[in-house]
């Protein structure tokens, strides 16, 4: 009889023999890792294994935190990459999708939420459950390697179209996966004591829009400076010392983030805001490619284990509650209402319609929405919670599929046309 934990053991290594070896048969092409490795997930729960599918209703705290873990190292990897300077001009698209695509996209959602029989708190934490542009799920837009590409060159630049998307997406995903907690705390709040304005909105603006967004961004800023210090201080000359090289990242990653938590900051927006800090310490250093690469070593290998988990939450019923509504209302979410908030929020902004038209639509959703619905429901009794998960489970496969057959083609066509 074949024990969980052999059967686990076989089922790691498979996913890391594919996060290995993978990425050299679809590079270029219209298809993305992630899908892989959800059907992959569908077929090694689904199948006689002896495998139990993963619930992410019964095993919610699970869930939360290796979701988390998978936000953070993807945060803390995109930021390493980011070779624009931030600024209020240069990060235009970014400010955009953030103040104006984000909150319509919640509203949105939230209404189409309500339209299928959610109660308001529940409607409320869909949309930000789906607020959280995730490019990790579909590499091809995100920003090349550090020193690569020309997304450092600012927005004004008529070159570069899948640069610019690039850097939109990137640097949009590396926020709003923050910023969309005060929403999701919004709806925590509705469920714990009504949806009366008079019930928490004093609070919430004080705590969670201002303190903790406050203190996530001068933390980032303020840790990341000193860990660069450390990181930059000396060259690595030792075997023993070369041997670790990048290791920093992933150690910053934890320690900024678990920091930042314990004071009560969005640890979230604290991990990227010191990837970029430590990024934009020294650019032309040769150790930026060290931390690139473990980091995204460290990305790679969440994003294939989640995904396979996902496609084991599929094969055990996870879209099982969908009703005919509720499908119609994943499939806008995608098709509608984030394309839709997207060009609302670039009206006017320099850059052709091609351009716009490919950040909107690209609005990737992921792991950061398995982290705020679990995360959600483990701090507040929302009603329907099964209709949640095969809801925002609905909008992240439809994305996955989505996303990932039209990135490559559409960022390629932009590249070329801009060439």
């Amino acid at each position: 009889m074949l024990e969980l934990y052999d059967a686990l053991l076989v089922l790691l290594g498979a996913v890391l023999f594919g996060v290995a070896v993978l990425p050299r048969f679809v590079a270029d092409r219209a298809i993305s890792l992630p899908m892989f490795f959800v059907g992959f997930g569908i077929l090694a729960f689904g199948l006689p294994t002896g495998l139990p599918a993963p619930d992410p209703l019964e095993q919610g705290l699970l869930t939360e935190r290796i979701a988390e873990f998978g936000v953070i190292v993807a945060l803390m990897a995109v930021g390493l990459k980011l070779d624009r300077v931030p600024g209020l001009r240069a990060w235009a698209s970014t400010w955009r999708l953030l103040a104006i695509t984000m909150p319509l996209s919640i509203a949105g959602a939230a209404l189409l939420g309500w339209y299928v029989g959610l109660v308001v708190p529940a409607a409320v934490l869909l949309g930000a459950c789906i607020a959280p542009t995730d490019p990790v799920l579909a590499s091809e837009v995100q920003v090349e390697e550090p020193g690569e590409g020309d997304e450092a060159q600012p927005q004004t630049d008529r070159e570069g179209k899948g640069d610019e998307v690039r850097f939109a997406l990137s640097s949009e995903a590396g926020l709003n996966d923050g910023f969309a907690f005060p929403f999701t705390n919004v709806a925590i709040a509705m469920a714990l004591v009504g949806i009366a304005p008079g019930n928490w909105v004093g609070e919430w603006l004080l705590i969670d829009v201002g303190y903790r967004i406050v203190v996530g961004v001068v933390l980032g800023a303020v840790l990341g400076r000193i860990a660069a210090w450390i990181i930059f201080l000396t060259v690595p000359k030792t075997e023993i010392a070369r041997s670790v090289q990048g290791l920093e990242a992933l150690a910053g990653t934890l320690l900024i983030y678990g920091a930042t938590e314990v004071v009560g900051g969005y640890g979230f927006i604290a991990v990227f805001v010191a990837a970029v800090a430590i990024r934009s310490y020294e650019r032309s250093h040769e150790y930026n490619d060290a931390l690139h690469e473990l980091g995204e070593l460290a990305e790679q290998a969440a994003m294939a284990v989640i995904m396979v988990f996902f496609g084991g939450a599929i094969a055990g019923g996870l879209l099982a509650p969908l009703t005919v509504e509720a499908l119609v209302a994943a499939v806008a979410i995608v098709l509608v209402v984030r394309p839709a908030a997207g060009v609302v929020g670039l009206l006017g902004f320099d850059r052709d319609w091609a351009e716009r038209g490919a950040i909107a639509f690209f609005g990737i959703r992921g792991i950061g929405s398995f982290y705020y619905l679990a995360h959600g429901l483990n701090e507040g009794a929302f009603a329907d919670a099964d209709l949640l998960w095969a809801l925002v489970g609905a909008v992240v496969v439809i994305s996955i599929v989505l996303h990932g057959v039209t990135a490559t083609p559409v960022i390629n066509r932009l590249t070329s046309s801009s060439g």
